[in-house]
C-alpha cells in the first residue's frame, strides 16, 4: 500500500490523496471477497500461446470450447484472447465501447446483460479444466468514440468526463508525437465543435487522459473487474503512449512506467503472478524498461526479432538473428522476466524504423511483399499471413517455427497459421465497407471454415496436413522440457553462415538446435559432437 502512495505522489504531486485512500480501502475489501489463489511462479515461461479472435476462430465462446480439444492436441497451453469487449468493431475490437462488457455476439443467442459475465466465466472454467491459461486483451491507451465517457466528454466542456480525454483549442499541442498510422490518418488531432481531441491511432479511438487520477483508478478497477472472472493475465495494448508531455514525442515517458507500476502493484496484491504483458513496439533497449525492477510488466514482445527472422531466411544467413539477440542490441533480462516471440500476429509484419533501419526495411519489404496490395503504412509493414509470406513453401514455414520454438522466450502461434491459412480478401473487402478505412491488416484476419480445414488435415498431400502435424510434433517436444522457456543460449559457430546453431541449457537439460537457413543441402561438423548433413531449410533438435 505504501508503494501505491509513493507512485501516486510521483504521478500526481498536487492531487489530494483522499480518492487514493478510498481506492485502497476498496481494494482490501475486494481482495478478501474474491480470495484468488496465487498462480505458479513464472508459469508463462513454459507456455505455448495461441492467439485468436473468438468470433473469427469459431463464432462464440461455446464454439471456442468446442475447439479446445483441437488446441490441446496441437500442444497449446495458453490462449491469448484478442479483444472480446463491447465494441463497434471499427478496429477489430481495439475500439472499446464498454470496458466491463463482453460483446454479445460472442456469447450466443440467449445472452442477456444478467448472464453475460457468467457465460464468459464458464468458458474460463472449461479452459482451466484442460490446464489452459487465459490471457485477456485490454487496450489501455484509448477507447471507442462511442464509449459513454467520450459521449459525455463531448456533451459539455464542464462535464467531469471532459478530463477523461485530451482536448485542446487547436491541433498544435504534442506536435513532436508521430502519426502512427501513417498513410491512414493525417493527424493526431480531430476537431469536434470548437476544440480538438487527441488520438494516437484512428480518429474514432480518443486517447485516455492519465493525467486525470480518476481515470487511472477507473482503468485499474477494470483490471480488477476481469481478474475476478479467472483470467490469468492481461495483454496491455499500446502502452508506450499512455503518458503525454509537451516537448516530447509522447512515447516511453516516465509517467507511463509509473502508471504500469501502479497497476501491477494492484494486480500483485490481489493475485500474485498474474501476467502483465507489454505490447511496446520499440527497440529492445527501450522495451526492457517495461520490466522495471520486476515491478512492472512480467513479459514483453520482442518485436525486432520477428523481421530479422524473415531477413535471415531471405538472405540465407544467420547474422540478422544473432545480431539482434546480441547483448548490445537485446540487453540481458532478469530470470523473472520473459520475451514473447512470434512470426505473425493480428497486425502487419511491422517494418517501422523504430526497430529496423532503412536498408533492412527495404530488403525485407522487397523479399516478402509479393503483392502491392499487402502494403501497410506506405512501406512500413506487410499485411500477409505466414503462409503467404513464405510462398506456401512448407519447409520454409516449418524452419521458421523451429527457430521461434527454440530461441529464448515464449512462442506465440497466430490462429490459422498452424495449417497455413491464407490471406482473406473477402474479409478485407467486407471490413473496408464497414469501417471506411483501407486497413490492409484485415487481410491477415478472417474466419476459419472448419469443414474445409478438417478435410485438408485428413489429406496427407496438402500443405495444411504437413504443417499441422509437424508443428504439433515440435510443440509437444518443446512441452516436455523446461529448457526452451527458461534456459540460456550458447551460440555455436560451424564456419557456415547458413547454419543457425546453438545449445539451449537449463539446469541438467541440454538441447542442440541446428537450423539450415539455406535452400540447399549443407554439411558441417561440430567439435566433440560429429558431422551433420541438413537438407535445404532443414532443422534438427537433439536432446542430451
Amino acid at each position: 500500500m505504501q508503494n501505491l502512495h509513493n507512485l501516486w505522489q510521483q504521478l500526481y504531486p498536487h492531487s489530494e490523496t483522499n480518492i487514493l485512500i478510498e481506492f485502497i480501502s476498496e481494494l482490501e475489501v475486494y481482495k478478501s471477497i474474491i480470495n484468488l489463489q496465487p498462480l505458479n511462479d513464472f508459469w508463462y515461461k513454459d507456455a505455448v500461446v495461441y492467439s485468436l479472435y473468438v468470433d473469427l476462430f469459431n463464432g462464440t465462446f461455446d464454439g471456442l470450447i468446442d475447439k479446445l480439444d483441437y488446441l490441446e492436441e496441437l500442444g497449446i497451453n495458453c490462449l491469448w484472447l484478442l479483444p472480446v469487449l463491447d465494441s463497434p468493431m471499427k478496429d477489430a475490437g481495439f475500439d472499446v465501447r464498454d470496458f466491463r462488457k463482453i460483446r454479445k455476439s460472442l456469447l450466443g443467442d440467449n445472452v442477456s446483460n444478467n448472464n453475460s459475465e457468467k457465460l464468459f466465466e464458464n468458458f474460463i472454467k472449461e479452459a482451466h479444466k484442460r490446464n489452459f491459461k487465459i490471457i485477456f486483451d485490454l487496450p489501455l491507451n484509448h477507447c471507442s468514440d462511442e464509449h459513454q465517457w467520450f459521449k459525455n466528454s463531448k456533451d459539455d466542456k464542464n462535464n467531469e468526463f471532459r478530463n477523461y480525454f485530451i482536448w485542446n483549442k487547436d491541433d498544435k499541442k504534442y506536435s513532436e508525437a508521430r502519426v502512427i498510422f501513417k498513410g491512414i490518418e493525417q493527424s493526431n488531432w480531430t476537431k469536434f465543435g470548437d476544440e480538438y481531441y487527441f488520438h494516437r491511432f484512428f480518429e474514432f479511438q480518443p486517447d485516455l487522459n492519465y493525467r486525470n487520477p480518476k481515470l487511472l483508478l477507473e482503468m485499474t478497477r477494470t483490471l480488477l473487474f476481469w481478474l475476478k472472472s479467472g483470467v490469468d493475465g492481461f495483454r496491455a495494448d499500446a502502452i508506450p503512449y499512455l503518458w503525454k508531455e509537451t516537448g516530447t514525442d509522447c512515447e516511453n515517458l516516465d509517467g507511463t512506467h509509473l502508471i504500469l507500476k501502479f497497476m501491477k502493484a494492484v494486480l500483485d496484491y490481489v493475485r500474485p503472478n498474474v501476467l502483465f504483458l507489454a505490447e511496446a513496439c520499440q527497440k529492445p533497449q527501450e522495451v526492457v524498461k517495461y520490466f522495471g525492477n520486476a515491478d512492472e510488466c512480467n513479459a514483453a514482445y520482442h518485436f525486432p526479432l520477428m523481421p530479422m527472422i524473415y531477413k535471415a531466411i531471405a538472405s540465407q544467413n544467420k547474422n540478422p538473428i544473432q545480431s539482434i539477440l546480441d547483448k548490445k542490441n537485446t540487453p540481458e533480462i532478469s530470470e523473472k522476466s520473459q520475451w514473447f516471440l512470434f512470426l505473425r500476429c493480428h497486425d502487419e509484419l511491422s517494418l517501422e524504423e523504430v526497430y529496423v533501419n532503412e536498408n533492412d526495411r527495404k530488403y525485407i519489404y522487397d523479399n516478402f511483399c509479393h503483392n502491392p496490395k499487402w502494403d501497410f503504412r506506405n512501406g512500413e509493414g506487410i499485411s500477409a499471413r505466414l503462409s503467404e509470406l513464405m510462398g506456401f513453401h512448407p519447409d520454409k514455414i516449418l524452419l521458421a517455427y523451429s527457430i521461434i520454438l527454440t530461441l529464448p522466450g515464449t512462442p506465440i502461434i497466430y490462429y490459422g497459421d498452424e495449417f497455413a491459412k491464407a490471406n482473406d480478401d473477402e474479409y478485407y473487402n467486407e471490413q473496408i465497407k464497414i469501417t471506411g478505412k483501407n486497413d490492409t491488416r484485415f487481410l491477415v484476419r478472417g474466419k476459419i471454415d472448419w469443414n474445409d480445414v478438417e478435410k485438408s488435415l485428413k489429406d496427407e498431400t496438402t500443405i495444411s496436413n504437413k504443417i499441422f502435424f509437424e508443428l504439433k510434433r515440435m510443440i509437444n517436444m518443446r512441452n516436455v522440457s523446461s529448457v526452451f522457456g527458461r534456459g540460456s543460449i550458447e551460440w555455436i559457430d560451424v564456419k557456415n553462415d547458413s547454419i543457425l546453431a546453438y545449445y539451449r541449457i537449463y539446469e541438467n537439460e541440454k538441447v542442440l538446435v541446428l537450423n539450415n537457413l539455406s535452400s540447399k543441402q549443407q554439411s558441417f561438423s561440430i567439435d566433440s559432437v560429429g558431422s551433420f548433413l541438413l537438407k535445404g531449410y532443414g532443422f534438427v533438435w537433439r536432446f542430451y
